[in-house]
């Protein structure tokens, strides 16, 4: 396992670093620093992301099991035979013609009477109960303005080709802008430039944030604390009055994850 960090947010005083573990190619997990230094950030989220790792998981409390019925063949004589014998007072001439099963339905219910089969899971996916993003269906066709305050931005930045490569490879994992198929991408990639000073070095550059990265690692914390729907939304408005993560900018989102790691870790 190795862990890779990336400076995902800056401001005077302040950083934000993420850090990752990767095992053959595969993301075992992510966690977030914040600290008035990189290092210290980078710090804090490995400490963060190995204790959630090396944490053994709680059992999940499951149902009391209920004894299941073993139906007896009704054809079979011998069974017959041993029936009447185990219970010699049983009147079969009052007996109704259909006897009804005696299986364990397949609804199983908690003591409070709560039923947890053939229901949707207790836990549903927070997204799925929000409001679409209103990025969603909202890309322009025609992204050449944008295309262009690219090649603004890197003229004012005094950036060469190799350079943007450097960080498009740090903040995308691909060194192409024409790699870029996203608009949301896009638009995340210009808005960090915009924010950065001329002169500043590709290589230790805060990288842009980028949203669908925000919202799964948010998904996997959820998952985590084991909160529904409802707790999330409660959380969400003590701590920004509003009542859906597609409210929060990108910037709060991060901020958002930072407070859900924290009641993780019991800070």
């Amino acid at each position: 396992m190795q862990l890779e960090a990336q400076l995902v947010h800056a401001e005077p005083g302040k950083r934000v670093v993420q850090v990752r573990a990767l095992a053959n190619d595969q993301c075992l997990g992510s966690a977030l620093g914040e600290a008035p230094t990189a290092e210290e950030a980078e710090d804090r989220a490995s400490t963060r992301l190995l204790t959630r790792l090396t944490a053994e998981p709680e059992p999940i409390p499951q149902p009391p099991s209920q004894p299941q019925a073993r139906p007896q063949p009704l054809s079979d004589p011998q069974t017959k035979t041993q029936s009447q014998a185990a219970s010699p007072k049983t009147d079969k001439t009052h007996l109704p013609a259909a006897i009804p099963s005696q299986a364990p339905s397949a609804e199983v219910t908690t003591a409070s009477g709560e039923a947890l089969n053939n229901t949707e899971p207790k836990l549903p996916p927070f997204q799925k109960l929000e409001p679409p993003s209103e990025e969603q269906g909202s890309e322009p066709e025609d992204w050449s303005s944008e295309l262009a305050g690219l090649d603004l931005q890197l003229q004012r930045l005094g950036w060469s080709r190799d350079e943007e490569a450097i960080y498009l490879e740090r903040a995308f994992h691909h060194p192409s802008r024409n790699r870029l198929t996203s608009y949301v991408d896009l638009v995340a990639y210009l808005k960090a430039l915009e924010a950065l000073s001329p002169g500043a070095n590709p290589g230790n550059a805060p990288v842009p944030l980028r949203r669908r990265d925000l919202l799964s690692q948010c998904d996997q914390l959820l998952g985590q604390l084991q909160w529904d729907a409802s707790r999330g939304r409660s959380y969400l408005d003590q701590h920004f009055s509003l009542s859906s993560r597609q409210q929060l900018n990108d910037t709060q989102l991060l901020q958002f994850n930072m407070l859900l790691e924290g009641e993780l870790m019991g800070v």
